[in-house]
């Protein structure tokens, strides 16, 4: 049995060597890097808006495609990784971080091989929320086709 000096002795030793967090900074770096992710984003949507003439759902699917691939690209060249350990938890903005959760798997095990490390390891983080995605996407479209037959 542990006797109260010890736990003591090691709640002050486990305090002295831990780093300290710095919250308040951590939070406005997360809160920036977010905002500017954002940013792009929306300035994507209004440049694509402006000069190829697209709206409604196709505005939405080609900003999606461009920022897709904009983060993708970024964890491929190892810009998103730095991104990522400069603003935490602001860089996994939905859809950027959804391609950075992609492609960091696939670049960590392509040395395996393409079918077994590649390609069967790229969807393990993201592969839940693909097949939720697909899933009830095919499901919704199912309903809608049997509601059309009957109006």
């Amino acid at each position: 049995m542990i006797d109260e000096t010890a736990k003591k002795r090691y709640a002050e030793l486990v305090s002295f060597s831990s780093p300290k967090t710095k919250e308040a900074r951590s939070i406005f770096r997360a809160f920036w890097v977010g905002g500017t992710i954002c940013l792009v984003g929306q300035f994507i949507r209004y440049s694509l808006q402006i000069f190829l003439g697209l709206y409604g759902d196709e505005l939405a699917g080609a900003t999606s495609i461009v920022l897709i691939f904009l983060g993708a690209l970024l964890t491929g060249l190892g810009v998103y990784d730095r991104i990522g350990k400069f603003a935490g938890g602001g860089s996994i903005v939905p859809i950027t971080g959804f391609a950075n959760s992609v492609v960091s798997p696939a670049m960590e095990f392509k040395s395996e091989g393409y079918v077994y490390g590649m390609a069967a390891k790229m969807f393990v983080v993201a592969g839940p929320i693909i097949v939720f995605g697909v899933t009830g996407g095919a499901i919704v479209g199912i309903i809608y086709y049997i509601i059309g037959l009957f109006v």
